[in-house]
């Protein structure tokens, strides 16, 4: 079968999407990601295009186990984001959406560091329209601050690009490491670094939590699906095994959990549980076996179904009602119970329920994290699960659609949001319920694993028990941290308020010292003049102000000569 170009399809749909307006333009736009899909399964693994590019040999096209994997969960999740928007009339938004997913098939097909390069920077240039398109104040501002970040991960990448194809001579994407020496070790660094900052990591994850919320209700469901997933592909074939990635990813898991219980926009909550969950993944990466990378690229592939469908619940929330903060809503089963039932069952499944997606990918990396000696992580690790049932699971729900009664009455969000939700749904069902016909089955390393066990099924099912249990005791002492109108502080404000303030104010101290500096340097050049200037007379004063003959000028010049020339000799003679 004669395939082309992996991202080609929806690239080629968001050029469509500029032009054509009403049904074919969503015709094409749901057509885009089903032909995507198919053209893949007739691609064949290996090098589909390569080429040589200033003497190095560079591969625009690769297609292993990994890519596709990448590949086919990219292009579900754009039909399905694809699905939900189609209600809107924004040609922006449609546009960025379909050239956002190109850009994400792109990057995970680069066989070579230049082209990942390339497609890193399209993924922040086209989703940050997203951000815009809600055309608040409040989305252009976190879409500039999310840009320049995108944009400092991209300069990053290139800096240790252009270092690596130095030393090794080579532009290819294989196994990178940390293990360097010389200039090698810091071009490594920079590209791990670039890939931490859209994975979110700890200190630079705030673009993540201050953009998304601040998105189009579909918006989000796109960004929810892309960015951090190529950044946890670029991980998985970068730097597998780095045991470093297991700390950083179980920080991951667990400081979003204590941000997430106290925040009140539910978007922004679902923003911290990204973080959480990509924490699990970044842990299988860095321990490295078999069945944690299979568990890391499994967690993603779920991830992306399970977190896409608490984003469209949210995102009809928000569209059908106009407010997103819990403590402005609840007892909205009553009028939207369709909506009530779809978010429960992502909420099971982010919570890893069993017979839930999130169960079959999640027991996969805590039993790599047990068979590896991880004991410290898996204890944690645990904590950041119940926390995820406590935070996702319970109180995304909870105070969306129970809680207290807010008095709000509205209807159902349109049909093609509830046909998007209700196919994510399915998928979380099925992908849970038969792991070895459909996410496992797509796995790129060999390793067999059984998740339906009795020590997993029980593990999991006495820690939901017990997280219910401590929701409900706390709920009801009233102990609970309640929904209130508030802000929350990130180390965000670092940037944002501290370094503003603390620039602002050194910038006027250096001004007022120049100022000043400038001022009395003035004052004492005008005394200057004043001193040597008679105005009275109209003539400058002092003794070298007086008028000389030229004939003794003349003479001094002799002299100097003649000094000069005494001077000349003496240097010869010694």
């Amino acid at each position: 079968m004669n395939s082309v170009i992996p991202f080609l399809p929806l690239m080629l749909a968001a050029l469509a999407a500029i032009v054509l307006r009403g049904w074919l333009r969503n015709l094409i736009m749901i057509a885009a990601p089903i032909l995507g899909a198919v053209n893949l399964m007739g691609m064949e693994q290996g090098v589909f295009w390569s080429l040589d590019f200033m003497g190095y040999a560079m591969e625009p096209v690769k297609v292993d186990k990994l890519s596709l994997m990448f590949g086919y969960l990219f292009h579900l999740a754009s039909l399905i984001a694809v699905i939900y928007a189609l209600h809107v009339k924004d040609t922006i938004q449609h546009v960025a959406g379909q050239a956002y997913a190109a850009s994400a098939v792109g990057a995970v097909f680069a066989g070579d560091l230049l082209t990942l390069f390339i497609f890193w920077e399209l993924l922040a240039l086209t989703s940050v329209f997203l951000v815009w398109a809600r055309r608040t104040d409040r989305a252009y501002s976190s879409g500039i601050r999310y840009l320049i970040i995108q944009v400092l991960s991209g300069v990053l990448l290139l800096v240790g690009l252009l270092i690596f194809a130095q030393v090794n001579n080579s532009l290819l994407f294989t196994q990178i490491g940390l293990q360097h020496e010389g200039i090698a070790q810091v071009g490594a660094w920079l590209i791990f670094f670039a890939f931490g900052i859209k994975c979110a990591f700890p200190f630079v994850h705030n673009w993540l939590t201050d953009a998304y919320p601040e998105a189009t209700p579909s918006g989000t469901v796109f960004l929810a699906s892309f960015t951090t997933k190529v950044a946890v592909y670029a991980f998985a074939r970068g730097f597998p095994g780095e045991e470093i990635l297991v700390w950083i990813g179980v920080t991951m898991a667990c400081f979003p959990i204590f941000f997430a219980v106290i925040e009140n926009d539910l978007r922004r909550v679902l923003a911290y549980s990204l973080i959480n969950q990509i924490g699990f993944m970044i842990v299988g990466i860095g321990i490295g076996t078999a069945i944690a990378l299979n568990g890391a690229v499994a967690h993603a592939f779920n991830d992306v179904i399970f977190k896409g469908l608490l984003m469209m619940s949210m995102g009809a929330v928000l569209h059908m009602t106009g407010k997103i903060n819990g403590s402005e809503l609840g007892g909205l089963y009553k009028s939207m119970p369709k909506t009530t039932v779809l978010c429960i069952v992502g909420a099971a499944s982010i919570s890893a329920f069993p017979l839930f997606s999130g169960f079959v990918s999640k027991s996969m990396i805590m039993a790599a994290a047990v068979a590896e000696g991880y004991d410290v992580v898996w204890l944690l690790l645990l904590f950041a699960a119940a926390g995820v049932f406590h935070h996702a699971g319970i109180k995304i729900p909870y105070f969306a659609f129970f809680a207290h009664d807010s008095g709000i009455r509205t209807t159902e969000p349109p049909k093609n949001m509830l046909v998007a939700m209700t196919l994510a749904a399915i998928a979380c069902v099925v992908l849970g319920t038969f792991p070895a016909q459909t996410v496992y089955a797509l796995l790129p390393w060999e390793h067999s694993y059984q998740p339906y066990d009795v020590t997993h099924v029980l593990t999991q099912l006495q820690l939901l028990f017990f997280s219910a249990l401590a929701f409900v005791w706390l709920n009801l002492r009233n102990m609970y941290p309640p929904e209130l109108p508030s802000t929350n502080l990130d180390t965000d404000w670092l940037y944002r308020k501290l370094a503003p303030a603390f620039v602002t104010r050194l910038a006027s101290a250096v001004y007022g010292s120049y100022a000043s500096f400038e001022k009395s340097v003035a004052i004492s050049i005008r005394h200057m003049v004043q001193n040597s200037y008679d105005s009275e007379s109209g003539k400058p004063k002092g003794y070298f102000a007086r008028l000389w003959p030229t004939e003794t000028m003349v003479v001094w010049v002799a002299v100097l000569l003649a000094i000069y020339l005494i001077f000349y000799y003496i240097h010869d003679l010694l």
